[in-house]
Formats: C-alpha cells, sequence, structure tokens
C-alpha cells in the first residue's frame, strides 16, 4: 500500500504542469487568439467595408465555423478513448492545427473569387462560391474543434482541481495576449493597405501575409505541446479506466440527463452570445460611424483585448477570491450591458477616443464574466470524463458564437433596412440594443445555476455506469 502512494506521489509530480510547461502550452490558446483577430476582425471588416460583401453573407459564412461545434463532444470523447501512440492528446492538436492553418490560407483565394462573382453579378457563380466559403469555415471550424477540445482535457489531465484556476487563467490570458499582439502586428503589417479597396493590390498583399501567419501558428502550436503529455498508461488509473468504460452514447446521456446542465448550458449560449454579437460588426462600426482605415479598426481588437487581459487578472487575483464566482460573474455580466450602453454613446457623440475607452471599459468586464465563468466551467467538469465535458461547453460556446456572427451581420442588414442605408449609426445601435437584452436574459438563468447539485447529480449517474459495467 506504501509502495503504490509513492509510486502515485512521484507519478503524480512527474506530470504535474510546472510553471515552465503552463507558460509553453499557452502558446497555443496565443495562436489562437492571433488567428481570431484576422478571421473575426480583419477579413470580416474587409470583407464589408472594402469588398461591399452583404453583412448576412459574411456572418453566415463565419458561422459556419462554429456549427461545427457538436463535433467538440465526439472529439472530447474520442480522446478520451483512442490514444495514438499511447498519448490522448497531443495528436489530435497537432492534426487540428495543421488543419486550421491550411485553411486560412486557401481563405483568401476563395474571398477574392467570390467577390469577383459578386461584382459580375451572376446568380449561379455567386451561389457556388458562397457554398464553397461556407465548406471552407467549417472544415477551419472542424479542425478548430479537433485541436481546442483535447488541448483543455489536456490541461484537466495535467492539473489537479487546487491548481486548474491558475491554470485557465494563464491560457486565458495568453489567448487575450495574441488577440492585442495579432491586432498591433496586423495594424503594422497592413498600414500600407489603408483606402485601398483595388483587389488587384489587396489579394497578393493578403495572401502574402496569410502564409506567413499560418505558417508561425503551426510551427508555434507544435512546439507548444512538445513532450508535455505524458503516455496514457502512465495517466491515473482512475482516470484511464472511466475514459475507456464510458462511451459517447452514454457520455451523451450523462450530460443530458442533469438539469444543472443544461442550465449551465443556457447560461453560456445567453452570455457568449452577449458578449461576441458584436464581434462581426465592431470593426465595420468603426469604419462607417468614426471613419477609421484598416489599420485603425484592427487596433480596436488591442483596447479590447488589453481591457480583458486586465479584467483575467484582476478577476483571477483580487474579485473572484473575495466576491465568490457567482457573484463575479454577475458584475461581470452587469458590466458588460452597461458597456454596450455606452458602445452606442461613443457613435452618438462620434468621439474616437471615447470609443478605444469604452472598448477598454468593455474588455475588463469580458474578463471579469470569463474568469469566472471559467472557473465556474471547471467546477461543472468531471475528470473521469474530462473531455467529453470540455466538449459540451465548447459547443455551447461555439452555438452561441456562430449564432453572434449570423445575427450580428443579419441583424445590421435589419437594421440597415429599418433606418436606411445612410444612417450607419442606428443600424449599429440596433444590434447593440438587442445584445443588451441578451446578457439581461443570460444573468437570469445565472441565478439557478447550483455548483453542488451538479456534482450530486453527475456522481450518481458515473456511480451508475461503473456498476453497469461491473456486472
Amino acid at each position: 500500500m506504501n509502495n503504490t502512494s509513492q509510486s502515485e506521489t512521484s507519478l503524480g509530480i512527474e506530470n504535474r504542469l510546472s510553471p515552465l510547461k503552463l507558460a509553453r502550452l499557452s502558446l497555443f490558446q496565443g495562436c489562437l487568439g492571433c488567428l481570431a483577430v484576422i478571421f473575426a476582425g480583419m477579413l470580416n471588416r474587409i470583407m464589408i467595408s472594402e469588398l461591399a460583401f452583404p453583412a448576412i453573407l459574411v456572418g453566415g459564412g463565419l458561422a459556419f465555423e462554429q456549427l461545427m461545434a457538436p463535433s467538440r463532444v465526439l472529439f472530447g470523447n474520442i480522446s478520451d478513448s483512442w490514444p495514438i501512440r499511447g498519448r490522448k492528446r497531443t495528436p489530435y492538436i497537432w492534426l487540428g492545427s495543421a488543419g486550421f492553418c491550411t485553411m486560412a490560407v486557401l481563405s483568401i483565394p476563395l474571398i477574392f473569387i467570390t467577390e469577383k462573382a459578386l461584382r459580375q453579378g451572376d446568380w449561379l457563380p455567386i451561389t457556388a462560391c458562397s457554398i464553397a466559403l461556407c465548406i471552407l469555415f467549417s472544415l477551419y471550424g472542424l479542425a478548430v474543434s479537433m485541436a481546442t477540445t483535447p488541448y483543455l482535457a489536456l490541461v484537466i489531465d495535467l492539473t489537479t482541481e487546487k491548481e486548474r484556476p491558475r491554470a485557465i487563467g494563464v491560457i486565458w490570458c495568453m489567448l487575450t495576449i495574441g488577440i492585442v499582439v495579432g491586432a498591433i502586428a496586423i495594424s503594422i503589417t497592413t498600414k500600407g493597405l489603408d483606402g485601398v479597396s483595388d483587389v488587384a493590390l489587396l489579394e497578393p498583399a493578403l495572401q502574402k501575409f496569410m502564409i506567413w501567419v499560418s505558417g508561425i501558428v503551426l510551427v508555434i502550436s507544435i512546439l507548444a505541446c512538445w513532450g508535455i503529455e505524458p503516455n496514457s498508461p502512465r495517466l491515473d488509473s482512475t482516470s484511464k479506466g472511466s475514459n475507456q468504460q464510458i462511451g459517447l452514447k452514454e457520455s451523451w446521456f450523462l450530460v443530458t440527463s442533469s438539469p444543472q446542465i443544461m442550465i449551465f448550458f443556457t447560461f453560456l449560449i445567453l452570455y457568449t452570445l452577449g458578449l461576441f454579437l458584436q464581434d462581426p460588426i465592431l470593426e465595420s462600426y468603426g469604419a462607417e460611424v468614426f471613419n477609421l482605415p484598416i489599420s485603425k479598426t484592427t487596433l480596436l481588437n488591442a483596447f479590447w483585448g488589453g481591457g480583458t487581459l486586465f479584467g483575467l487578472l484582476l478577476g483571477g487575483l483580487w474579485v473572484t477570491p473575495r466576491l465568490g464566482k457567482l457573484s463575479t460573474a454577475r458584475v461581470g455580466c452587469w458590466m458588460i450591458a452597461v458597456s454596450l450602453f455606452l458602445l452606442i454613446l461613443s457613435g452618438l457623440t462620434g468621439s474616437v477616443n471615447g470609443l478605444y475607452g469604452v472598448l477598454v471599459i468593455f474588455g475588463v468586464a469580458a474578463g471579469l464574466a470569463t474568469n469566472s465563468a471559467l472557473s465556474l466551467m471547471l467546477d461543472l467538469t468531471l475528470p473521469e470524463v474530462a473531455g467529453t465535458f470540455v466538449g459540451v461547453w465548447g459547443l455551447a460556446q461555439a452555438l452561441s458564437r456562430a449564432m453572434g456572427k449570423v445575427f450580428g451581420g443579419g441583424l445590421l442588414d435589419i437594421g440597415r433596412s429599418l433606418s436606411g442605408q445612410e444612417n450607419a449609426f442606428m443600424a449599429f445601435s440596433f444590434v447593440f440594443f438587442l445584445e443588451i437584452i441578451v446578457m439581461v436574459l443570460a444573468i437570469g438563468v445565472l441565478e439557478k445555476v447550483n455548483i453542488k447539485q451538479f456534482k450530486e447529480e453527475t456522481s450518481s449517474k458515473i456511480e451508475t455506469f461503473m456498476m453497469a459495467e461491473l456486472d
């Protein structure tokens, strides 16, 4: 018995996620943040404002990335149950990274082929190009799901319950740093494109830029995870056995059998939708209401990201330990609602500095709410089926981000039809106002979350599955 305890202790020390390994592993999230700025920010703005794409086509196309979210549950379960060469997480992270980097490079020529079809006005090429664009973004989203779900499960594998909040805080800070660094880098490298709408100049410049970024991201993603994950046989035997005994069908039954899971699932959908409904139109808001060039609208993400980074640190180190996770999430959500109202006021005054300041406040609010929401998410995850639960929470967030991209672009088109094409401010304000309503609904659902009840419900289900296997 003593030998077993000593073995488990030494194994735990060997496999723990040291600060150096955590810092290296978090580089992967930084890469995702950089790509997020490109897809959700720069390309959005260029397609809508420079290439005159319909906003609903842009939002709908990018939404297909998130509509691959159900695959997160599948990839989580596969990584739990099917190691590749003794490792459950790293191979899937690398395969997914190669996939989304490839799709990123292919997106540029397809965007400009679609622009040519739209300019010519023939419905058949337009339809074919639109479908192709949706397929490409779907494959991009599938690759992201393949990489990110095992990645978060790997963090859970290598951390104790006490270490996990610190690890998640560092990882999400790096995601935000990636957004800020990506925004600044894009602003610098695209400064020569300010005021340029000629596709003959835009396409080669963007293609070269995307090839370089994708190559760098792929190399960093490989190096970030290299050698960190131990072989599966050396992982905790209880966790390993549980993962092998619970299949996808049983896992899905488990996560749908608890009312608390569905309540938190609903909260994540509403919260993420309330946070990202403006995501596909924010840079266009800066372009059309404040007359900002490409290099300046890209910096909007830097202000928002800087505020988010501060909010994450403030929440993790000071606010959440004092107020508690639920109270901090509630405060953060209310701050987001107020920030959206201030975003409307900044457009009314036309102050660019006011816009920057509001985005910093918005970012701080998002950081506070995200830190507490992630902590709640970890409390509502069972180590025995970590990959599956991470997949479910990722599904909720991805579905709502997909809806945010579709509804953000679609609502902007509706707002323009209601207020007239010349009144851009009213069209954008229409979207922000509805976003405030969604966030208030999220706060209402948050009041029903009960962590103790979740653990009691799901633990009893796990025991039921284990007993069934023994019988």
